[in-house]
């Protein structure tokens, strides 16, 4: 839970689970959430190796982060959860 449990981590990994997205992109997807959390966020879980990140150009800094082998394990947890959630109706 320490490393999966924080706000906006699941939904981040939900998000890269079909293709790699940009800073911009998954900033978009995650519209209650700062900036500044979603790039602490990926910033841990790119330090745990659940997603890498890969810089695809320089001017203008543009950065690509992609669900990572480790990353994709942790979706089955994450999907579990839900369907519990369903069950439960919560």
């Amino acid at each position: 839970m320490r490393i999966i449990g924080h706000k906006w981590t699941g939904s981040i990994l939900w998000h890269l689970k079909d293709q790699p997205l940009r800073f911009n992109e998954i900033s978009r997807q995650l519209a209650g959430a700062s900036k500044k959390v979603i790039a602490e966020r990926l910033k841990a879980m790119e330090a745990n190796k659940l997603i890498t990140r890969t810089v695809l150009s320089t001017k203008p800094i543009a950065v690509s982060y992609k669900i990572a082998k480790k990353g994709v394990s942790a979706l089955s947890i994450l999907e579990e959860l839900k369907e519990w959630t369903i069950e439960n109706n919560m």
